[in-house]
């Protein structure tokens, strides 16, 4: 990266369902927050990106609703996908390259709790052959979790599917507006991400090749800890092989759909502000079996 981008703050929320608020009204208090603990406002933020699923939302541009909680009046720059907010960290990494733009918000946000999550997520599949089978999530976990009992390794049960509402907000800024922002930035010293195929068939379920490659571009190595986003028990297990994990602290977590791999980058800033940590890897997942995996290598100052 010609620049050097930092973490300075987040917030998070998460509850098993929020049927009394609106997205915009369970992201504004977050929101605020992550911008509040370094003396910001939005009129100070150069861009603002968000990650969610309208699928999960029920309802359409879902996300250009959830725009009330920031306020997009005056005309901000602006991006959203439909995918994990890790991701959507993943492109304000790459905005924050451009000279003239050294502050980004990124959050994400999910309210699964008010459909059937499994079924929703089969519409990730191939609308051809698969999707409609309408197989589940839990039961294609559960494919995988088979898969690595037929190699002869020891896996938990697969448990149902975590469903949780949610929101997390991260500010990033650059250089030295990252250390005016706050004395103990996380820096973000490399970050990558890769797919699987998307056939099931073709794909060997018990490694990741995608997250060994990812974590290699981003350079993880010498560190001492490490945060997971893993929807299913057993995937911790591929994870820590693909990563090479051996003796390090693991923090593995589910989270709400779509905010899961964003809170696991909060995760691991708060580690690494705290002095829990000195480096560490946060990891994100998308897609069924692992489909698609983030990996990012955070330091705290040196």
């Amino acid at each position: 990266m010609r620049r050097d981008v930092a973490i300075v703050s987040w917030a998070s929320f998460e509850t098993p369902s929020e049927p009394a608020r609106n997205e915009v009204e369970m992201l504004l208090p977050v929101i605020q927050e992550a911008l509040g603990k370094v003396g910001l406002s939005q009129r100070d933020i150069g861009f603002t990106v968000s990650g969610s699923s309208d699928y999960l939302q029920g309802f359409p541009f879902a996300f250009v609703g959830a725009l009330d909680a920031v306020g997009a009046w005056p005309p901000i720059r602006e991006s959203h996908v439909e995918m994990d907010g890790a991701f959507a960290l993943y492109e304000a990494v790459n905005v924050l390259q451009e000279e003239g733009i050294d502050t980004a918000l990124v959050y994400a946000f999910a309210r699964p709790s008010r459909g059937e999550l499994d079924r929703t997520l089969t519409l990730q599949l191939d609308p051809y052959v698969v999707a409609p089978l309408w197989p589940d999530a839990r039961s294609l976990a559960g494919l995988q979790a088979q898969a690595l009992k037929d190699k002869g390794v020891d896996v938990p049960d697969v448990p149902p599917t975590h469903v949780a509402d949610g929101a997390v907000a991260v500010v990033l800024a650059v250089g030295d507006r990252a250390r005016a922002l706050t004395g103990n930035p996380v820096w973000i010293r490399g970050i990558d991400h890769r797919i699987e195929p998307p056939a099931l068939g073709v794909r060997d379920l018990t490694v990741s090749p995608s997250t060994e490659t990812a974590a290699k571009v981003a350079g993880a190595s010498g560190l001492d800890a490490a945060y997971l986003h893993v929807p299913y028990p057993h995937q911790e297990l591929v994870l820590r092989h693909a990563l090479g994990l051996n003796g390090q602290t693991v923090d593995a977590a589910a989270g709400p759909t779509m905010v899961g791999g964003l809170e696991r980058f909060a995760a691991a800033a708060a580690a690494i502000s705290a002095g829990r940590a000195k480096r560490a890897v946060a990891h994100a997942t998308s897609g069924p079996c692992l489909q698609q995996n983030l990996v990012a290598v955070l330091e705290g100052a040196s």
